[in-house]
């Protein structure tokens, strides 16, 4: 008998003719997040990803990993049994109810699946002599309930048995990699990591771009940003983050546009440099943390204006959601405590005491023409841009 970890996922088993690219995919992020780990064993089998480890590893560690790639709903760690006959199965069974429950008392369930229909029993028939043969062996402890139990011990009989009782939840959504790229911009701020993982969560390959504003702007400030980054590294893999400077663009903007216009117009700019970016790295689209109404900026008229400003489109996946919401969201990402850290990112060091809510295209075009050196700006601060491959 060995250890092993089943792999349960959702809507890849849906996809049709086109399912197997999806969990190749997914194979290949489970390879890419456990490999440092040891040396595993990794299959398809008849809808689960079968993970084998091959050496003594903590099963704490791999089940960490495996709980925090996108496509997986659910990781079940159980027992495997290459010799297939009824008492394999209930010794395997027995085996694994003794490692679960120790000294304590539960209430119990066997279900089966059988995909060998040759086998001689049925699945009812096989949880039924399962059953029965557990509760003569630890009869003390547990107590069937098949309405409401605490423990459903699950056998499935494949080209092996497997026996597990456990369904650890996974994040769900599609494997990256599968839905095109996008770029995140990356603020130090609560919402934009929760935004870049909801999009990495549909199965896009996502990198970030942060502007840094020194010396308004301190190291610090940057440092939570590459470590927002490697938290959303954790689910994402591979992450390239750029950081690009942003003070010289600001203070032109500071010194040449009406004030009251300050945040959309350093917006639009931040877009334009984010596009090209965007091209740089073949992604199809940015990716923002804005929502409605939240700030100034995100109006309905600032976001249509912000939109103006770059070809690519702009995903917002927060866009309906309250302050309340998010902060939820970042909790259950871990990356709330590193994203309420006191460093200010440079959003809100040049804000206007009374920003414009309702900037008409029309004006904001106008006042950029002051701007007479931001293409050539544009072009400099993504030259000097730093990119850090995070993983």
């Amino acid at each position: 008998m060995k250890n092993i970890y089943l792999i349960k996922y959702g809507e890849i088993a849906i996809k049709g003719k086109n399912r197997y690219l999806f969990e190749n995919a997914l194979i290949t992020n489970i390879k890419r997040s456990i490999k440092e780990l040891g040396n595993f064993h990794i299959q398809k089998d008849q809808g689960r990803i079968l993970v084998e480890p091959e050496e003594n590893i903590d099963s704490d560690k791999i089940m960490n990993r495996l709980t925090k790639i996108f496509g997986v709903v659910g990781v079940c760690l159980g027992i495997k049994n290459d010799n297939i006959n009824m008492e394999t199965i209930k010794e395997t069974a027995l085996s694994h109810m003794k490692s679960v429950c120790e000294n304590n008392k539960y209430t119990f369930k066997v279900e089966t699946k059988r995909s060998d229909k040759n086998f001689p029993l049925n699945s009812m028939e096989i949880s039924r002599e399962v059953g029965a043969y557990i509760l003569k062996n630890m009869g003390e402890q547990l107590k069937v309930d098949v309405h409401n139990p605490e423990i459903r011990l699950n056998i499935e009989l494949r080209n092996s048995i497997y026996v597990y009782s456990k369904v650890v939840p996974g994040p769900g959504g599609m494997p990256v990699g599968t839905n095109g790229k996008a770029m995140l911009l990356l603020s130090g701020g609560i919402d934009s990591p929760v935004a870049g993982w909801m999009i990495a969560k549909r199965g896009v390959e996502i990198g970030g771009i942060y502007f840094d504003s020194p010396p308004y702007t301190s190291e610090r400030a940057k440092q939570k940003v590459i470590d927002l980054a490697k938290q959303i590294a954790v689910y994402t893999g591979k992450f390239k983050l750029y950081i690009v400077p942003f003070t010289d663009i600001q203070l032109e903007i500071y010194k040449k546009c009406p004030h009251q216009q300050l945040t959309i117009i350093m917006r639009r700019i931040m877009m334009k440099i984010s596009e090209k970016i965007a091209k740089k790295e073949n992604a199809q689209a940015l990716v923002t943390g804005e929502s409605i109404g939240q700030v100034a900026s995100q109006t309905i008229q600032s976001l249509t204006v912000t939109n103006a400003a770059v070809n690519l489109p702009v995903f917002r996946p927060l866009i309906g959601f309250d302050k309340e919401e998010i902060v939820t969201m970042a909790k259950k990402i871990n990356t709330y405590e590193t994203s309420i850290l006191p460093y200010e990112d440079c959003c809100t060091i040049f804000v206007p005491k009374h920003p414009e809510t309702k900037p008409k295209l029309e004006y904001i075009l106008k006042s950029e023409k002051a701007l007479d050196n931001i293409q050539n700006m544009i072009e400099e601060a993504i030259e000097k841009s730093d990119g850090i491959i995070i993983k």
